[in-house]
């Protein structure tokens, strides 16, 4: 509801006269300050577990057709690409988000792993889904950005300005934000086991991002079973923590992903170190082997093939037309 009415708000823009920029102003601080983030993992959530039953499907609209555009998604493409792709190939060499082949602590690595996705994005996501035979999730994802970019340029010819704030600078920013979040989740992978979801995923617990963002640090959790509930992943953590120290699984208290991305790109590893949770069953290990952990596993990891783990009781695929459950 709130998202719904900050969109109304991005409509009134369109008709705002001279207190346009005053209201853009607080149209913008309310949008970053207040939703953007917890809109985008409210997507998250009902991309995997859509909000309506079957009998009433059509409402699941709402979310990616209605409101998404407001928040820098544009409609079908985060579902076919996060769901239909990122958690089949399980940042592997075929996951088009991968992280494997770049330097994790490198900016300029960052910068063209954005970059690629900024510009090619659509394309590569286009030709992922004709390679895999996905042609419904392909056709989805072609009729949303299309009518999306037929519209922005309707717009654009009534009012560039509110197009400019209300459409176009949030698509930017929230692809840049999901780039940064998504290295940071990807970031410390195993040059061993890059297909082991607990050695190429990183935890991040007791931070206000997951207070408000649906408990989303829990990422080892998600890419383990993605349709556990939100509510369920602190449960989950804490029952099975024995296998993360079997695993010598990664987790950082008190930092969330936006931030461990800071951290890697300038190089602050006593401060990651500090927030490092010594796991039960894992190596006991001082600062500076936990400096020697996380150096090693941020570098880049070429020509591995290993296919992704499968997942008992967990979708092999979701083509287009159904849901995910």
């Amino acid at each position: 509801m709130q998202c719904a009415a900050l969109s109304l708000a991005g409509v009134g823009l369109f008709f705002a006269g001279r207190f346009f920029w005053a209201g853009a102003l607080i149209y913008w601080l309310v949008l970053c300050l207040g939703l953007v983030d917890r809109f985008t993992l409210m997507l998250h959530c009902t991309s995997h577990r859509p909000l309506f039953a079957r009998r009433h499907a059509r409402l699941n609209r709402i979310i990616p057709w209605l409101l998404a555009p407001f928040f820098g998604q544009t409609p079908e493409t985060y579902f076919a690409h996060h769901v239909g792709m990122h958690h089949q190939e399980e940042n592997l060499a075929g996951d088009l988000s991968t992280t494997m082949r770049y330097r994790r602590d490198s900016l300029g690595a960052w910068l063209r792993y954005w970059g690629r996705f900024m510009t090619l994005g659509i394309v590569d996501l286009s030709r992922y889904l004709a390679r895999r035979r996905r042609r419904k999730l392909l056709r989805r994802v072609l009729v949303g950005e299309g009518l999306y970019l037929l519209a922005v340029l309707a717009l654009l010819l009534f009012d560039p300005a509110a197009t400019l704030v209300v459409f176009l600078a949030p698509l930017v920013l929230i692809r840049t934000l999901m780039m940064m979040g998504n290295w940071a989740q990807h970031a410390f992978v195993s040059p061993d086991r890059p297909e082991d979801p607990y050695r190429a995923s990183l935890t991040c617990i007791n931070t206000r991002y997951n207070r408000r963002c649906f408990n989303d640090g829990y990422h080892v959790v998600h890419h383990l079973t993605p349709r556990c509930h939100w509510t369920e992943h602190p449960e989950r953590f804490e029952r099975t923590l024995p296998e993360y120290g079997r695993h010598d699984a990664i987790v950082l208290e008190g930092l969330d992903f936006f931030q461990v991305w800071v951290l890697l790109v300038t190089h602050r590893w006593r401060r990651l170190a500090r927030a490092f949770v010594q796991l039960p069953g894992a190596p006991a290990r001082s600062e500076a082997e936990v400096i020697a952990l996380l150096r090693g596993r941020v570098g880049p990891i070429l020509g591995r093939e290993a296919a992704p783990r499968a997942r008992a009781g967990e979708h092999p695929t979701v083509e287009a037309g159904e849901s995910p459950a």
